[in-house]
């Protein structure tokens, strides 16, 4: 691991640049994808990124000569990401997976409550919708303008404190930004082999099926046609038992499944699941 490390550490610096092909858009369809298209990419793209990140450090031999256009480091940096995905991000991608999710859904349920404008008001403090331009905390003052391309806005788990944005202005413009992880803390779950055992009965069962995309526990309650003090009580227990995600908003909160509460559903064993999570864990996830 340290050596991998040292090798992605001139291309991902902690601070600063780091090269536009190192997230490809194919990444939202998985890992196996996001890196052949990283070994494919362009000889001009290549120089142009690797010369811009040159400018704020020195770079190895081997970044120098991808830059100058031998293209056969590709697969020994596809090989890296791998490796390091393997090992410090796939053991925790469900826990990942879920919190992106439930960003995923309250953004949604934004759209469906007020429209575009609803939407870009909802996301986090470091973003400000001010019609007709979002204003954003940024590393560096830059404008991005889509100029009718519309704009792909992409929660992230790994981003923190400012969002993040493609380098070149005429790649499709997306806005990675962080998760808010402190909402989310605010619900911790109980340990897994108290809370597992009380996870029995029908009426449980309605409630996961009844989450769908997300709801609130009041929307929960008359879809399963419960008391609101039951929908709560029981979304707690399957909340406890790592099954559900509970994100607040104001005074309201939205519930969400996990990737293993999905799996419990499709009657999927928690292995299994957590090896369908990993394996299509978006390396589209900008390090910020």
């Amino acid at each position: 691991m340290n050596g991998e490390t040292r090798l992605l550490a001139p291309l991902v610096p902690t601070r600063g640049y780091f090269p536009d092909f190192l997230t490809p858009p194919e990444g939202h369809l998985g890992l196996d994808d996001a890196l052949s298209a990283l070994r494919e990419t362009p000889a001009a793209r290549l120089h142009g990124d690797l010369a811009r990140l040159s400018l704020a450090r020195p770079l190895p031999s081997w970044l120098r000569a991808m830059g100058d256009g031998d293209t056969r480091p590709l697969g020994r940096l596809a090989g890296t990401l791998r490796h390091y995905y393997e090992a410090a991000v796939g053991p925790y991608w469900p826990r990942v997976q879920g919190r992106i999710e439930a960003d995923r859904a309250a953004r949604g349920r934004a759209l469906l409550d007020g429209g575009a404008d609803r939407l870009l008001a909802s996301l986090p403090p470091m973003m400000r919708w001010r019609p007709p331009v979002l204003e954003a905390d940024y590393p560096v003052d830059r404008d991005l303008h889509l100029r009718g391309r519309g704009l792909l806005l992409l929660p992230s788990y790994f981003c923190r404190r400012t969002p993040v944005t493609y380098r070149d202005p005429d790649l499709t413009p997306v806005l990675v930004y962080p998760v808010e992880h402190q909402a989310l803390r605010a619900v911790p779950p109980a340990p897994p082999e108290r809370s597992l055992g009380r996870l029995v009965g029908q009426t449980r069962s309605a409630i996961l099926q009844g989450i769908g995309v997300g709801c609130t526990t009041s929307e929960l309650a008359r879809r399963v046609d419960v008391s609101l003090a039951s929908a709560s009580q029981h979304a707690t227990v399957l909340r406890d038992a790592g099954l559900l995600l509970t994100l607040r908003q104001g005074n309201a909160v939205l519930h969400t499944l996990t990737p293993l509460g999905r799996a419990l559903l499709r009657g999927a064993h928690p292995a299994e699941a957590e090896a369908e999570a990993g394996a299509g864990a978006a390396a589209y996830e900008r390090l910020g």
